[in-house]
């Protein structure tokens, strides 16, 4: 692996592309799929906010894991010595004012919001990490905050958009559990209080899809309200029914490498929800 190629695979840039396409299905959300030409701008910088701040996220997260990612994945940038913690740190601070002056030129609201979701993920990586489920639900925040950012740009912030906020969080806050499964060898060696350490990867799978099963059970809620069309109804049970065949085969064999495995389906499985809230609205 080349540097600049470090460089790119430390921002993990599918979830950081991800953050940015979360920010624009927020506003159609909340415009029920229409584009304000006004707003042309303001969700080209939406994007890049979502993008900046996850990616700086994304190597904070790195560099307080260098020494878990020596053992759980001595591959990553900064333990195969390609990128040193120094660089990772200047790095991360780049990115991270580049995402707030991006927000801070759509509107005051929305940089209140990147703020607060990139105290928290900082929060969180500096010093809460090791508190299990606490820090599941602090990443789960910053992941479903686009949506109500992307409503922010429309000044439009609504109750359908809490729901989805809601959905996207209990659903990662389950992959966050499963990501403990696959790493509980690193954990245990730091003391990462997850729920695989402290009572198995079994009992983790379990809570991880009672989650699922309350993201599941809201996500026909906007259908019912008339806000989402039929398409939205589609792609949204492909999800639903990815979400239960992965994490059943995972309580079946909670073991590292279905964890690994069911993590990346499940990260399929966001996507494909994302396209139901976005096609849901163009085409209700």
């Amino acid at each position: 692996m080349s540097k600049l190629k470090a460089y790119l695979d430390i921002l993990r840039p599918i979830n950081s592309l991800m953050m940015g396409f979360a920010v624009i299905v927020g506003y159609f959300i909340a415009t029920q799929g229409q584009l304000n030409p006004l707003h042309y701008q303001k969700l080209v910088l939406g994007f890049l906010t979502g993008f900046f701040l996850t990616a700086s996220s994304m190597v904070l997260n790195d560099y307080f894991d260098k020494e878990i990612d020596a053992v759980n994945a001595p591959y990553r940038p900064i333990p195969s010595g390609l990128i040193s913690p120094r660089e990772a740190i200047v790095y991360a601070i780049l990115l991270s004012v580049a995402g707030l002056v991006f927000s801070l030129l759509i509107n005051q609201l929305c940089f209140l919001l990147a703020l607060s979701s990139f105290t928290v993920s900082s929060l969180y990586n500096a010093l809460f990490k090791k508190t299990g489920l606490l820090g599941n639900f602090m990443v789960s925040f910053c992941v479903a905050i686009p949506f109500i950012f992307g409503a922010a740009i429309a000044d439009g912030i609504s109750v359908v958009s809490l729901i989805f906020f809601l959905m996207v969080f209990l659903s990662n806050t389950a992959r966050e559990i499963i990501k403990g499964i696959a790493d509980v060898e690193g954990d245990r060696m730091r003391g990462v209080l997850t729920l695989a350490v402290k009572y198995g990867g079994k009992y983790a799978s379990k809570v991880a899809f009672l989650l699922f099963i309350l993201a599941i059970l809201l996500s026909p809620i906007p259908y019912i309200l008339g806000v989402m069309g039929y398409m939205y109804l589609v792609l949204v049970l492909i999800a639903d029914l990815g979400f239960i065949y992965s994490s059943i085969k995972l309580i079946g064999n909670p073991s590292k490498h279905m964890a690994l495995r069911t993590k990346k389906q499940i990260l399929l499985w966001m996507f494909i929800g994302l396209l139901a809230f976005l096609f849901g609205t163009i085409f209700a």
